[in-house]
């Protein structure tokens, strides 16, 4: 051992002193080292036997072993001692990559296999999918697939309704030229720029209005009985409906703008002292069943604290009977009348400031495309309809659907988003729920219940759920919101027009079978499809049919 050691270190110190070559002196290294290795334990069980004992024998065996851990020391302090372990790190990767070293590379393939299972798995997957690259799916454009993401398809719908309407309003300037014309509008309010009918008519409001208050303060103190004051309603409420239509018959410089605007206004003035009536009944009703303690209408629920309690107090009856009160609620944006509105804590200028913007623009808007569009499309659909020919008939409603539809949609937003917005800014008014999600309505009594929820709500409050109270069935409850609202609709029109022919009492009673239709035989994507088409092309009939008639009776003798 001694001796092979010592023959070590000498051909170390040899290949250091440049005797031999370096190559040869690190695989004679390696070599060596690698002897020392296997003999290793045997050595050092023998070296310690020599050292614990004592004596001559054994001051020779220290001198030895402290020799021989002296050049060991030496060779590690060192650096040509370290090329022996990388040589033999050399000499191990070169006997794996060689035929020869067969231990050399079994060594190398069992210590990669113990270190790096992470690499066997994933060199499995690897050669897995190699062999299968195919699994059970189904198409994307298949029901089964579950798949829902079509944003792209809904992107390029829109830019294909962009370009056909770019191309349509090219053709339209390309064959009668620029018609928008500002001045043309005011012409629809006034006949008369010294007479202004429909303002004054409007501010004739007031009178019902007050009559409304008085006539609940009467109530509240006890002067006047519930009988009395339940005909002193109804009086009032009928001269509210009687009397604009009458004055827009009688006057001949009432123009039809006028006459729907003017009338618009006395219908929600009529459906807001309605609930305002009904709605202070119901108080006294549950003060009449002495209650210990009232801070709000039973029908009104109550409002979370965070909505400026802190700035706006709350009433109860019949605290409310007051001139502010009533004109807050004439002014707010909703048509049910409660006690204590939700109030929002601060005017946001910023967002009223938008808000007035796209009133401002969506009103421009909406006048240059009925000037530009409309107007001479309907001015050519009067001979085919003269004449009954069906299919140029057909043809020109399928033309002015697209105009009318753009049309409704733009005065939908600008009147329920950005007016109403802007309204109950202005007031602070916190219930901004004007509409929900009629656009995704697979059913036609989805889309009437959510796309003007104000109305909704009073009729569900003030109408339908009364009835239903009463015990009379729900599809006749319902019948009578859609005949209520088809007299509504007619009343805007034929009044303002001058003319009832009643076609857009039809077109709302229709609302009745489509909607059992729809909600019997269509589900789905299907019932969205129908709703969509009855509002694309229902509208358009309506108007095609008023415009005809108003045509021939104005117009008629004259060509």
């Amino acid at each position: 051992m001694g001796t092979e050691r010592h023959t070590g270190d000498s051909s170390l110190t040899k290949c250091q002193a440049g005797k031999k070559k370096p190559l040869n002196c690190v695989r004679e290294a390696a070599e060596m080292s690698d002897r020392a290795e296997m003999r290793g334990p045997l050595t050092r069980r023998r070296r310690t036997t020599i050292s614990g004992g004592g004596g001559g024998g054994g001051g020779s065996g220290a001198v030895g072993v402290k020799q021989a851990n002296g050049n060991k020391s030496h060779d590690a302090g060192e650096k040509p001692p370290q090329c022996p372990g990388k040589a033999k790190a050399d000499e191990v990767s070169r006997h794996a990559s060689s035929s020869n070293g067969k231990a050399g590379r079994q060594t190398g393939e069992s210590g990669q296999l113990a270190n790096s299972p992470r690499k066997q798995k994933s060199a499995v997957e690897d050669i897995n999918e190699r062999l299968s690259c195919h699994v059970l799916q189904e198409s994307l454009l298949s029901s089964a697939s579950g798949y829902s993401n079509y944003r792209g398809i809904l992107n390029w719908c829109v830019v294909m309704l962009v370009l056909s309407n770019a191309r349509l309003f090219l053709e339209n300037i390309i064959k009668y030229g620029i018609l928008v014309d500002p001045i043309q509008v005011v012409s629809l309010f006034l006949k008369d720029p010294y007479s202004w009918p429909a303002a004054c008519l409007i501010i004739a409001s007031n009178m019902f209005i007050l009559a409304a208050l008085y006539i609940e303060r009467r109530l509240a103190v006890g002067t006047i009985s519930k009988m009395t004051g339940l005909i002193l309603h109804i009086f009032n409420l009928t001269s509210l409906l009687i009397f604009p239509s009458a004055t827009v018959l009688a006057l001949t410089s009432m123009t039809p703008v006028g006459g729907v605007l003017s009338l618009g206004i006395y219908t929600v003035l009529f459906l807001k002292l309605y609930s305002y009536q009904d709605t202070n009944r119901w108080c006294r009703e549950i003060r009449q069943a002495k209650a210990k303690k009232l801070t709000r209408s039973y029908s009104c629920p109550s409002v979370a604290q965070s909505n400026g309690s802190a700035v706006h107090t709350y009433v109860s009856y019949p605290g409310n009977l007051t001139h502010r009160d009533m004109y807050y609620f004439v002014f707010a944006p909703t048509l049910c009348y409660q006690l204590n509105f939700p109030r929002s804590p601060r005017i946001r200028k910023r967002f009223l400031i938008r808000r007035l913007f796209e009133m401002l623009f969506f009103m421009q808007l909406l006048v240059g495309l009925i000037q530009q569009w409309m107007v001479p499309t309907i001015q050519n659909s009067m001979k085919p309809f003269q004449e009954m020919d069906f299919s140029r008939m057909m043809e020109r409603l399928l033309k002015l659907a697209v105009p009318n539809h753009l049309i409704w949609l733009i005065f939908f937003y600008w009147f329920f988003h950005s007016s109403m917005n802007f309204v109950a800014e202005l007031l602070q008014f916190g219930d901004r729920e004007f509409y929900k999600d009629w656009w995704n309505s697979e059913t036609v009594t989805y889309f009437w219940a959510n796309w003007n929820i104000p109305v909704h709500k009073w009729c569900l409050r003030h109408f339908y759920k009364p009835m239903l109270k009463k015990g009379i069935n729900k599809f006749l409850a319902q019948t009578a919101v859609f005949l209520m609202s088809a007299f509504f609709h007619e009343y805007l029109v034929s009044v303002p027009l001058k003319m009832f022919r009643l076609w857009a009492f039809m077109g709302m009673m229709a609302q009745v079978p489509l909607a059992w239709f729809v909600g019997r035989f269509l589900n789905g994507n299907y019932g969205n499809a129908a709703v969509w088409i009855s509002l694309i092309i229902g509208q358009p009939v309506a108007v095609l049919m008023y415009v005809h008639d108003y045509y021939v009776i104005h117009y008629g003798g004259t060509t």
